[in-house]
């Protein structure tokens, strides 16, 4: 099963990939394995743990008119992936290709 994967693009994310440490956006029916398969086939890198968070979706109000039926409604859960890769191992996501300067 091919599962699709996104690196998340935060500042969060960022500082973490300074630790080792790679977040990524994953399906919610994704466990733990799948998650360290995919990345490792995608990227060509070594797993050394994966960590999962689900974030529920916040309430959002609507209104269907000025005044009328008023309600609430959920977003979408979402679920986050946390991956520690092995030493010696990286994942060029962030890293800026070096331009040179024009004088």
């Amino acid at each position: 099963m091919n599962i699709v994967i996104t690196p998340r693009a935060t500042e969060k994310a960022y500082g973490q990939s300074a630790r080792n440490i790679y977040v990524f956006n994953v399906p919610l029916t994704a466990n733990k394995q799948q998650i360290a398969d995919a990345v490792a086939e995608q990227y060509g890198v070594t797993i050394k743990n994966v960590a999962t968070v689900v974030q529920a979706g916040k309430a959002v109000r609507f209104s269907r008119g000025k005044n009328r039926y008023p309600g609430t409604t959920n977003r979408k859960d979402t679920k986050k992936a946390y991956v520690t890769l092995a030493e010696g191992s990286s994942i060029q996501i962030f890293e800026q290709p070096e331009t040179e300067e024009k004088k």
